[in-house]
């Protein structure tokens, strides 16, 4: 799986491609039906498949004190392109320049620049210069600059429910992380680096792999049931609090993942953790003797919900 950027030259190897096109935020059942549209057109040619996608988002760009709202990293991004089977990963840097690029000189770089023989994207994908290019405007200036558009209907869940980011946004805000996860097919995931905390939690008998949130959306603050997955491949069973901490005069936003039955040296190393399930909102205890017993209990709860939940390949 291959890196580009859309300000490099693409590759000799990597030219021809099917380009599945969008900005894939999440990748959740609705983008996995536009990428496995691609993969399974290129694989009838022979082609390679380039998921190409957008960062910042364009969100990001235009509204700069926007809330933090992103599903994925880039990197996460990359992971599950390569496991729905595409070649490479190509990112349009949206900047000033990109924001003023016409629909027409858009889908030229897709031809002279890319050279994609071929486009496929969701039905509501728009592009260009205050978003003027539509699927249609895509279909007209594709053929006649010699590659085809697949459009793909938007897909709707078992209670007919369109799937989308902004659907799983709102779960996660609200807590529902069983909702989050169908639409997604796999549990939230914020991944960052463990850095140094306060100690205090290792000082009770519950140590805790802390994580900056940085740009991801926030979840409803609260202690979950998590699952995290460490850079060898290692998954662990765990309770964590998300939020800022309220006990504790400094507030901090943290998640804060304790491992059951671990004792490894986790600082410095970037880990993965899932949101499984909300147990129970951010509180402010008495003392800090009752916040200790509440982990006790917030623990115990967590691994009779993580023992009812399958954990995923």
């Amino acid at each position: 799986m291959e890196r580009l950027y859309s300000d490099e030259p693409v590759p000799a190897h990597l030219r021809g491609a099917i380009v599945a096109l969008g900005n894939f935020d999440g990748f959740h059942l609705g983008h996995q039906a536009v990428v496995g549209r691609a993969v399974r057109r290129a694989a009838e040619g022979g082609r390679p498949v380039i998921v190409a996608t957008f960062d910042p988002h364009p969100a990001r760009f235009f509204r700069p004190d926007a809330l933090p709202f992103r599903l994925t990293t880039l990197d996460q991004r990359e992971r599950l392109f390569a496991a729905a089977g595409a070649s490479a990963m190509l990112v349009f840097r949206f900047d000033a320049a990109m924001a003023a690029t016409s629909a027409q000189d858009f889908v030229r770089m897709l031809v002279e620049d890319v050279g994609a023989v071929g486009v496929v994207t969701g039905a509501d994908f728009t592009f260009g210069k205050a978003r003027t290019g539509s699927v249609a405007t895509l279909t007209e200036l594709g053929a006649a600059m010699g590659f085809v558009v697949k459009a793909v209907d938007p897909i709707t869940d078992a209670e007919g429910l369109l799937v989308s980011s902004s659907r799983i946004r709102s779960a996660l805000v609200d807590g529902d992380c069983a909702t989050a996860t169908r639409l997604l097919t796999r549990p939230f995931t914020i991944e960052g680096e463990v850095v140094h905390g306060d100690k205090v939690g290792r000082e009770w008998g519950f140590p805790t792999a802390n994580l900056l949130i940085a740009r991801y959306l926030r979840p409803a603050y609260g202690v979950y049931a998590v699952r995290g997955r460490l850079p060898d491949g290692t998954v662990l069973d765990g309770a964590a609090n998300l939020g800022i901490r309220p006990q504790f005069d400094v507030p901090k936003e943290l998640l804060e993942p304790h491992f059951f039955d671990f004792s490894g040296n986790l600082y410095g190393q970037c880990i993965e953790v899932e949101l499984i399930h909300r147990i129970r909102g951010e509180e402010k205890f008495d003392s800090f003797e009752a916040l200790k017993g509440q982990i006790g209990r917030d623990c115990e709860i967590a691994r009779h919900i993580l023992a009812d939940h399958p954990r995923l390949a």
